[in-house]
């Protein structure tokens, strides 16, 4: 699992124009909670963690939160977003524990819909009905994604959720919750208008 390590700094005005000001000075608050710990309101870089959120691990994995070298694992809870503006206006980090189990949302990566009879098929729309997955694992288990292999998706398939090839230790607890919560992930199947109308089989007829 790679490493991702976030330099922080402890904040210490709270209230919205202290938040205000430091927006103006290129600066992101935030705070960390969770585990044995009290919570503690920190501040970023703006222009680093603005890089960073570009990037489809800073949301799925876990993240090293480095305050002057004491490191604390985190995930990302929550980021409040400015309405129109490039900027990220305050972020939620959640301490994980490396001995206990946590939840996450991790994307899915679908990869080899080009080689199947589905994808080579015109008139076929292959949809994905889902784009991340909820998943429960230790921290050190957790991955950055899940790949989707569509190499032998065929027409009228249908992927559900007990399909996916999870990595060793990890689940998907929606499935414990019965079979209704057994979704569909991808679906293949013909464009509307692309079969024959029944116009078209009376033509044939006559």
């Amino acid at each position: 699992m790679a490493t991702h390590v976030i330099d922080v700094e402890r904040r210490g005005d709270e209230g919205k124009g202290a938040s205000r000001r430091l927006r103006r000075d290129g600066k992101i608050p935030a705070i960390v909670y969770g585990g044995d710990l009290n919570p503690v309101n920190i501040q970023l870089d703006h222009e680093k963690v603005w890089l960073a959120s570009q990037n489809e691990w800073f949301y799925s994995s876990i993240l090293d939160l480095s305050l002057n070298g004491d490191v604390q694992k985190v995930l990302l809870r929550d980021m409040q977003r400015h309405p129109y503006k490039q900027l990220i206006m305050h972020l939620d980090f959640q301490r994980v524990n490396d001995n206990e189990i946590l939840r996450a949302a991790v994307p899915l990566h679908f990869v080899n819909v080009e080689k199947s009879v589905a994808g080579k098929t015109s008139g076929v729309v292959v949809t994905h009905e889902l784009t991340e997955v909820t998943v429960a694992c230790l921290p050190k288990d957790l991955p950055e994604a899940i790949e989707v292999d569509l190499a032998d998706l065929a027409i009228g398939t249908v992927l559900h959720l007990s399909d996916l090839k999870l990595p060793a230790g990890v689940e998907v607890p929606e499935l414990k919750l019965g079979k209704e919560h057994d979704v569909a992930v991808v679906v293949a199947k013909h464009a509307r208008g692309e079969e024959e109308s029944p116009a078209a089989e009376g033509e044939e007829k006559k």
